[in-house]
């Protein structure tokens, strides 16, 4: 049946637009206007509805709105501890009872094992370096970007919070949602310490 679904940091509207397809009442948020602009007008040649409107996932505030609230491919961590978790507890006010919140991120357990440490991607003259490294006392993956357009350097750095499945269960335990499942990644196999990804699901109790 038909269900209402936020897709934070929806982007492109990839998923939003492709949910739309299927029936699904749409809403994506996202901070880059430019990112809303491309996901419109992919809604519009795919004939669909989504309800897209800029915002930050710190300051959203719904209540009992949907059935399920996406965070996909990485979207959640970029802020201090404190501001991820008023994300949280956002995500959870905006669930109705027996809602589900679906995200995921990398494996922290298999970071240095799955990325390598620096990269370049060049396209039409265009470059990008990326620089990693991963604190884990502070549990952040460190990306030092530096990107040259048309002769112009920019510095981008930036870092995301990797979080593990006992400081997710922690988490989620103080801000009153329950962990149903970690799997390893979309194939929906089991999570272990060798999962290049964590795909977690949680529900707001009834």
């Amino acid at each position: 049946s038909p269900k209402k679904i936020l897709d934070l940091a929806c982007g492109f509207g990839r998923h939003s637009n492709r949910l739309a397809a299927l029936g699904h009442s749409m809403t994506g948020i996202d901070l880059i206007p430019d990112f809303l602009e491309i996901a419109r007008k992919d809604a519009i040649q795919r004939k669909v509805e989504v309800q897209y409107q800029p915002g930050d996932m710190r300051n959203i505030n719904f209540n009992d709105e949907f059935d399920a609230v996406m965070l996909l491919f990485t979207a959640f961590g970029y802020f201090t501890d404190e501001e991820n978790l008023q994300v949280l507890i956002n995500i959870k006010n905006a669930l109705k009872t027996g809602g589900l919140l679906i995200f995921d991120s990398l494996n922290r357990d298999s970071i240095n094992t799955v990325t390598r440490p620096f990269f370049v991607v060049e396209k039409e003259g265009n470059m990008m370096i990326d620089r990693l490294s991963f604190d884990s006392l502070q549990g952040r993956f460190y990306n030092k970007r530096i990107v040259l357009r048309e002769g112009i350097r920019k510095d981008k750095p930036f870092f995301v919070r990797l979080y593990n499945p006992n400081e997710i269960k922690n988490i989620f335990t103080q801000i009153g949602l329950e962990l149903q499942h970690i799997y390893g990644g979309w194939d929906a196999k089991e999570f272990s310490a060798d999962s290049p990804r964590m795909v977690v699901i949680a529900q707001k109790p009834g």
